[in-house]
């Protein structure tokens, strides 16, 4: 397996770059296509997506939603302000949450907020993870869309225009901190030239929380620890997958959320099957990919697992190669950003 240090997988990026906002028209991002087979880089735009890929490609999305997840309220034993970002829903009906300031919400801390909403503390996980409770006048899941605002990344500074703007348009399952942003580029116009072209899609859900944004921290990039996420793929979607690898058809993930559930399936036996369940999976350099043999992706935060796992697809070299082009020729980075197309 692989031998890299953090450092190999840094690189220059002027601030400037980073994309503030999304693009009016979602398809008229730049494209980065990446040939394996010769190494080559072109340069295009994804409004003409469709015309790199096959008739019987079949692409695979995330359509998880993101959720309103980060609540500010008041710690009632202190006074002072707290951030709870929700990550998941546990099963006997508390979240799973980060919170800001971590030393005064300890077991039993309690923040009031908007609305008559309160939470309790209940317990904190090995990884700084806390356990929280709700109660409220109703169900809280209803009073969320009022209470809470949609948690973008650090490095975008504006808040949206309109919380739609973060989301994809076949988001669907409510549940992600974040959004599975290399399906941003998709509309209706470029699916409808997909469906043209005979090119099948398929739908499963990831809902995104630190495990995706986490930063690699250990300088020997294997003492890495990913934090585990929810999936779930259908029945209609494991028999398209199915179909696709026994007819020797290409598996295309639109995002690395994709790519890492379709190999935490195929890890997991030969055929693709209806099932939900955590994927804690690290790809790094030197993992051997069973399911996925395209993807398309963002531009990712240098010293990232994200970034790790593309360079694990196409090749550290390679893939460095290409954000150089891509700082060059100005390219717009990360949730908001441009695109890049490995084939």
């Amino acid at each position: 397996m692989s031998d890299y240090q953090l450092r190999d997988f840094d690189y220059h990026l002027p601030q400037a770059l980073i994309a503030q906002e999304p693009l009016e028209q979602r398809d008229s991002s730049r494209m980065l296509i990446l040939s394996r087979q010769d190494h080559s880089i072109r340069h295009d735009r994804f409004i003409n997506f469709a015309s790199y890929l096959k008739c019987g490609d079949l692409l695979v999305l995330n359509n998880t939603k993101v959720i309103p997840a980060r609540l500010n309220g008041t710690i009632e034993q202190s006074g002072t302000s707290a951030e709870i970002l929700l990550i998941n829903r546990l099963a006997n009906g508390n979240w799973e949450a980060m919170v800001k300031p971590g030393r005064k919400l300890k077991a039993g801390a309690r923040v009031t907020f908007d609305f008559g909403v309160r939470a309790v503390v209940e317990g904190i996980a090995a990884d700084g993870l806390r356990e929280i409770s709700f109660s409220a006048k109703e169900a809280f899941e209803m009073i969320l869309p009022r209470l809470g605002k949609v948690p973008l990344p650090p490095y975008i500074k504006r808040e949206v225009k309109n919380p739609e703007q973060y989301q994809t348009i076949y988001a669907r399952v409510a549940g992600s901190a974040a959004a599975p942003t290399a399906g941003f580029h998709f509309t209706d116009q470029v699916f409808a030239e997909l469906e043209n072209r005979g090119i099948q899609k398929a739908f499963i859900t990831l809902h995104i929380g630190p495990g995706t944004f986490q930063p690699v921290k250990a300088e020997d990039i294997r003492e890495h620890q990913m934090h585990h996420e929810y999936y779930r793929i259908s029945n209609e979607t494991a028999t398209l997958l199915n179909s696709a690898r026994t007819e020797g058809r290409r598996i295309i993930a639109v995002g690395t959320t994709v790519c890492r559930v379709l190999e935490t399936l195929a890890a997991e036996g030969n055929q693709f099957a209806e099932s939900e369940g955590w994927t804690e999976l690290y790809i790094y350099p030197g993992f051997k990919f069973k399911a996925v043999e395209a993807m398309l992706t963002n531009f990712h935060l240098p010293r990232s697992s994200l970034l790790m796992l593309v360079s694990a697809l196409a090749g550290r070299e390679f893939v460095l190669n290409a954000y150089h082009e891509a700082v060059e020729q100005r390219y717009r980075f990360f949730s908001f950003g441009d695109c890049m197309f490995i084939i």
